[in-house]
């Protein structure tokens, strides 16, 4: 049974060789352009965005190299389509209405020395619709994607 247990290990390791850490901010989310609710109350909007969002960087944090740590603050925030008030107050998705965010960053290795930093970063996906979408239908599927291209395109190339 120790034996079982011990190959178990082994062979579960090389999945944590490689685990970041990531550290998300965030500014008042009333001051954001555009992190307004469609159909529920805006704190639990507004929850369910930081969660949402801070999950994903996580789930990216652990490419980084084990040590690394990414410190993130998003600056401005506007998220993919426009609410349209009414009888009920909708989120409607159409394409001049695109995911942008303006963040701050920086990336350290285990010693703390900084790898990159960059502030003022202007993120944003004019083409949004026009990609194949992959996957099941998920909350803030472009704004996820739009983080996960930064961070596979951008910043990983600068960890060597």
């Amino acid at each position: 049974m120790k034996t079982l247990i011990a190959i178990l290990a082994l062979l579960m390791t090389p999945l944590f060789v490689n685990a970041g850490e990531v550290a998300v901010t965030w500014k008042d989310f009333k001051e954001y352009r555009d992190v307004r609710p469609g159909n529920e109350t805006r704190g639990s909007f507004h929850k369910r965005v930081e969660k949402q969002l801070t999950k994903h960087l996580e789930k990216l944090a652990e490419k980084l190299l084990a040590g690394h740590k990414l410190a993130i603050h998003f600056d401005e925030i506007d998220l993919a389509g426009d609410v349209h008030y009414g009888m009920t107050d909708i989120r409607v998705i159409k394409p001049i209405h695109f995911p942008r965010f303006e963040i701050s960053y920086k990336l350290t290795d285990k010693s703390g020395n900084s790898i990159a930093e960059e502030s003022g970063v202007k993120l944003k996906d004019m083409s949004f619709m026009d990609r194949v979408k992959v996957g099941l239908d998920e909350p803030f599927y472009y704004e996820k994607r739009l983080l996960t291209d930064w961070f596979e395109d951008d910043l990983m190339k600068k960890t060597g």
